[in-house]
């Protein structure tokens, strides 16, 4: 099995917020994170497929063919965006980064696979911050 694994970046606000819980459950709970004017990060993607390389021409998958899903499907919808108020996925959603990550998943999932003949989507890692992330591997 071969891991290909395609790396993004983008920018995006968000507030970490329960509606069911006063202001200060909230502020206790998610910090600055609930911050009502929102805050932001410099989110690293990191799209990991697996499989086995095509005799024909040794991909897992076309390494343009994989960027440009990725773009198109995520970095448009999601850069300079709030997630909490542009990105018609994250809608009804809490913006956490774990929400976000299962979100993505879904989206690139079933079009990474078409373009995989012998493999499939393999991790969504999203970086946050230097210290944060959270990885992905489907359901």
């Amino acid at each position: 099995m071969v891991y290909v694994v395609r790396k993004e970046h983008f920018n995006a606000a968000h507030r970490l917020y329960n509606p069911n819980w006063t202001e200060e459950k909230n502020r206790e709970v998610f910090g600055p994170c609930a911050n009502v004017n929102w805050h932001g990060h410099n989110f690293e993607l990191i799209v990991t497929v697996k499989g086995i390389p095509d005799p024909d021409t040794g991909f897992v998958i076309d390494m343009k063919v994989m960027s440009q899903i990725i773009k198109d499907e995520i970095i448009e919808r999601v850069d300079h965006k709030n997630l909490n108020l542009d990105v018609d996925f994250m809608q009804g959603k809490m913006a956490s980064c774990e929400i976000f990550a299962m979100e993505i998943w879904k989206i690139l999932a079933p079009k990474l696979n078409e373009q995989i003949p012998h493999g499939q989507l393999h991790c969504i890692e999203l970086i946050e911050t230097p210290k944060n992330s959270v990885k992905y591997y489907g359901e």
